[in-house]
Parts: structure tokens; sequence; C-alpha cells
């Protein structure tokens, strides 16, 4: 049987970049619910920006079967939408004269481990017991017991006793470094598209291979056959 031309495409739940935008966008919702007004033009300027990244990943890979084209310009999309946000975010620290984390500073270096499942996160039992509920501290390996060399699966749910906890500068910070890393992650995923659309071509020229393919084959077919 000949092999199709149009190649596997959607499971963009299996994506890390989707699974990180998806974060992204639930602890969007959560800081823009407790900190914005509902009547700030920000408020919906961040969740929708959010929602953007998260979407057009997605879409990007539904439309990557029939259209490579395609499936770069919505990752190129998500890519913007979440660099939108990411200036969102800086731009609400630096108006309120909060402090920005470097991105090797314990904090940071916290939260790159916890978004990659090599530690658990903390309970609100251990926040208590710590004595960090609703202080000014943000997230470092000293506040919490959780440390794992087991990977832990990473959703929302891992960062919502913080969101929970926190203020919204350390939350800021938090969203902050998750925007980083899902930006890494489309950068390498777009790196990867353009490379395999110059070695491979689109669905068109897939497509004609595919035809000439069949053609030779049935011309060979027919010389084998008139050859008897």
């Amino acid at each position: 049987m000949a092999e199709g031309f149009i190649p596997a495409h959607g499971g963009y739940q299996d994506l890390l970049a989707y699974q990180k935008a998806e974060i992204v966008y639930d602890a969007t919702v959560s800081f823009c619910k407790q900190f914005l007004d509902k009547r700030d033009r920000t408020y919906d300027q961040m969740i929708q920006a959010a929602r953007s990244g998260k979407q057009n990943i997605a879409e990007g890979s539904a439309a990557s079967g029939t259209s490579k084209q395609t499936e770069i310009k919505l990752t190129n999309v998500a890519r913007a939408s979440l660099e939108e946000l990411l200036l969102d975010y800086r731009d609400f620290l630096r108006t309120r004269g909060f402090c920005f984390w470097d991105k090797n500073s314990k904090e940071a270096l916290y939260v790159r481990r916890l978004s990659k499942g090599e530690i658990a996160p903390p309970s609100n039992e251990e926040h208590k017991t710590n004595g960090t509920q609703g202080t000014n501290k943000g997230p470092t390996p000293d506040n919490t017991s959780h440390t794992s060399h087991q990977s832990h699966k990473v959703t929302f749910n891992t960062f919502r006793v913080f969101f929970e906890t926190r203020p919204p500068e350390v939350l800021a910070n938090i969203v902050i470094c998750l925007i980083h890393q899902t930006n890494y992650l489309l950068d390498q995923q777009i790196n990867k598209l353009e490379t395999e659309f110059l070695e491979n071509g689109g669905l068109r020229e897939q497509m004609t291979e595919a035809r000439l393919k069949r053609r030779s084959q049935q011309n060979r077919n027919d010389d084998t056959g008139g050859s008897g």
C-alpha cells in the first residue's frame, strides 16, 4: 500500500511548549482576577495574550498535517503573544516599584526546577509551618522540604499554593520565569519547523513527489506487463 503524503499531526497536548503555555494562561487568569481591576484594559489584554499563546500552539499543531507554513505562522503568533504578555508583567513590576528576579537568583532557579518537575510543590500546611504564608518571600528551596529527584507532573496546580499565599510581586516574577521557559521551547520548535520545511518542503511539494512516485510505479508496472 502506498504511503500517504499527509503526515501525522495534532497531539498538541503532548507538546511541552503547549503544556507550559497552559500553565501560563491559568496563572495569568488567577493573577488578573486577584490584582487587576476588570475595568482596566490591561486585565483583558493580559488574559487574551495568554490565551493566544496557548491556542495558537494548538491550532498550529492541528494545521501541521496540511500546511507547514500555517503551523510555522501560528507558532510564531503564539511566541509573539507570550512576548507581549511578558512585557505586561514587566510593566506591572516596574510601574509599582517592585523588584525583578535575576535569572540566576535562587528564587528563579527554584521555579525552573519546579517547572521541570524535578521537585514537588510545597503544601499549604508547609507554608504555614515555615511561617511564609502571606509574606514577601519568593519560593525558594529553603522554604520547602519537598525536594526529590523523581519527576513530577507539572500543571498550574504545581504553583497554586503560591497563588493562594504570595503577594503580586512574587507571583508576577513566577509567571515571568514560566513565560521565559515557554518562549525558549517555542524558539526551539520554530527552528525545527523551519529546518524541516527547508529540507522536506510543504504539502504541495510532498503531493507532487507522491504523484511522481505513483506515476513512476505505474510506468514500471506497464513495462513489466508489456514485456511478457
